[in-house]
């Protein structure tokens, strides 16, 4: 073990880290172990749940942020190959919760579907550990192929329904929901943070296989909390009519089915880019006729939704430079003062965890007072905040000197302001499609809105792949010219949305909107500000009561 005395900063955060974590586990055991049925004025279930994602999205974050380094260290892919197989992989990722949504809605209900996704997941994780002897000719990499297709279709199962749980834990008018949900998304939260500082550590320090291997540790103990906090569960998420085992197992082999099109899919990363392309122009396209259906005040209201989800590959595909290219750049050209590149992957989730009750009181405050900016408006403002991160960081990084390495403040100040548009773009969106979208195609609108937000993460393979060049291997003078043109068409496009919101909000009609009853809510909608999937993506409306 290596003397403290040695210690370095990267040491001394994963040594931080390990502590809170310690921390967390502590309490959540204590919580969990009272006889009493309620902990703090909430059913023990909720506890059961944020301990579960948390460890999930532990593991997935830590191994997100290990990934590229993984792609170009280990497999010895080029930059340009490894942007893009970092953008198909996390795209992927966003698109299959719609197939776990919707089987778990129609068949087996939340708790198996997690239950499934759970086992997928540690599988995945697991083989990560795999890494054999490196370079794409090591036969090996086929069970990284296989790793991550596990992953893409357990988060598929998994995220689309464990905060569905949540809502069913709670009726409609129980005051406790808003508390619920922000507890809930502070397990997210923390287990994003924590995940990407203890892995990317082991993974970059000790080895990939450390890393890896703390992912699927925490995946496993996630999926035992799980398994063990059933009963504290209230029966919550279970199937919709009884399933027979035959058709339960039919649909577990449709998981493997797609985890085998996953294997294949991941490969051929141009196919993915195409599939999406012509399966979201005939999403799209099918909402709009069915909007022509409409009277004239629900037909506006779709098309100011469609301007709302056209927008999110913008956003969402200069805010993934985050895992791809951004990862890259802070290894090899940032001042990082002894810190492993990946740690750095940890401060968007600080941030959120800081910032994000401050944004949610910051909207209701303004809103008491009628100056509360429009849904169309705080998507403008988000999309100018991820072009302003760019702009300042290659400002920064200029005026430092091409000789000199970045100072780390520019990595902190980047994060600060994607962080900032995130939190007026991601929560706002939920809220605004849940809203404003007909009964009737409620949840084929959400999951346009994931659908937009996966293309988002195939064009952040795509920026990424340019910041490569010809050879595909990135230059610090290339990749600062790609960051000042993307920064400079996002606050362009952003300052564009400012001057059309009040043409987009009167698309609106929010003077007609009549208050939705229980009917017209998406079941476990989650009602924070959280990660762009934090969600459940559920295809049912709660039923009438």
């Amino acid at each position: 073990m290596k003397d403290m005395a040695l210690w370095n900063e990267g040491d001394w955060i994963a040594a931080i880290a390990a502590v809170v974590l310690a921390i967390f586990l502590a309490v959540g055991a204590w919580a969990i172990s009272r006889p009493q049925a309620e902990v703090g004025g909430h059913p023990k279930g909720l506890y059961v749940l944020f301990f579960a994602e948390m460890w999930e999205r532990f593991s997935y974050y830590g191994m997100r942020a290990l990934l590229i380094f993984y792609l170009t260290k280990h497999w010895l892919f080029n930059d340009s190959d490894s942007n893009v197989i970092y953008g198909a992989y996390v795209s992927l990722v966003y698109i299959t919760p719609v197939l776990g949504g919707w089987l778990a809605d129609r068949y087996l209900g939340q708790r198996k579907a997690v239950m499934f996704g759970a086992i997928l997941l540690t599988f995945g994780h697991f083989l990560m550990a795999f890494e054999g002897t490196g370079g794409q000719s090591d036969p090996t990499i086929n069970i990284f192929w296989l790793a991550l297709a596990f992953i893409i279709v357990g988060s598929g199962f998994l995220k689309a329904n464990i905060s569905v749980i949540v809502g069913q834990l709670y009726s409609r008018t129980d005051v406790r929901r808003d508390s619920a949900y922000t507890i809930f998304y502070i397990g997210i939260n923390v287990g994003a943070a924590v995940g990407v500082l203890l892995a990317g550590y082991l993974g970059e320090t000790v080895g990939w296989s450390y890393g890896f291997g703390a992912a699927g540790i925490g995946m496993l103990l996630g999926l035992v909390v799980f398994v063990l906090g059933k009963p504290l569960l209230l029966g919550r998420g279970e199937p919709p009519a009884a399933l027979p085992k035959t058709r339960e197992y039919s649909l577990y082999a449709v998981g493997a089915a797609a985890v085998a099109v996953m294997w294949l899919l991941i490969q051929y990363q141009s196919v993915v880019g195409g599939l999406m392309l012509l399966s979201g122009v005939a999403l799209l396209g099918y909402v709009v006729v069915q909007a022509l259906k409409m009277d004239p005040h629900s037909r506006d209201r779709v098309f100011a939704i469609l301007f709302l989800i056209i927008l999110q590959p913008v956003f969402w595909g200069l805010f993934e430079q985050a895992g791809g290219s951004l990862n890259l750049f802070t290894d090899r050209f940032v001042d990082r003062q002894g810190v492993p590149a990946s740690l750095f992957q940890s401060i968007n989730a600080i941030f959120i965890i800081l910032m994000g009750p401050v944004f949610a009181a910051l909207w209701v405050w303004m809103a008491k007072r009628n100056i509360e900016p429009s849904t169309p408006f705080k998507f403008g403002l988000g999309i100018i905040q991820v072009g302003l991160g760019f702009l300042v960081f290659v400002w920064g990084a200029n005026s430092a000197g091409p000789e000199v390495l970045v100072p780390v403040i520019l990595v902190f100040a980047i994060y600060f302001l994607h962080t900032t548009g995130e939190l007026c773009l991601s929560p706002v969106g939920l809220s605004a499609m849940n809203r404003l979208s007909p009964v009737h195609l409620a949840s084929l609108i959400m999951g346009a809105w994931f659908f937009a937000t996966a293309g988002g993460n195939y064009v952040a393979g795509m920026i990424g792949a340019a910041t490569g060049g010809e050879e595909g291997e990135m230059s610090r003078e290339l990749t600062l010219s790609v960051y000042n043109s993307i920064g400079w068409v996002a606050v362009g496009v952003g300052l564009f949305v400012l001057v059309i919101s009040p043409l987009v909000k009167r698309l609106m009609h929010l003077d007609t909107l009549r208050d939705d009853d229980v009917g017209d809510d998406l079941l476990g909608q989650a009602e924070g500000p959280g990660e762009p999937q934090g969600a459940g993506i559920h295809p049912e409306t709660r039923p009438r009561v």
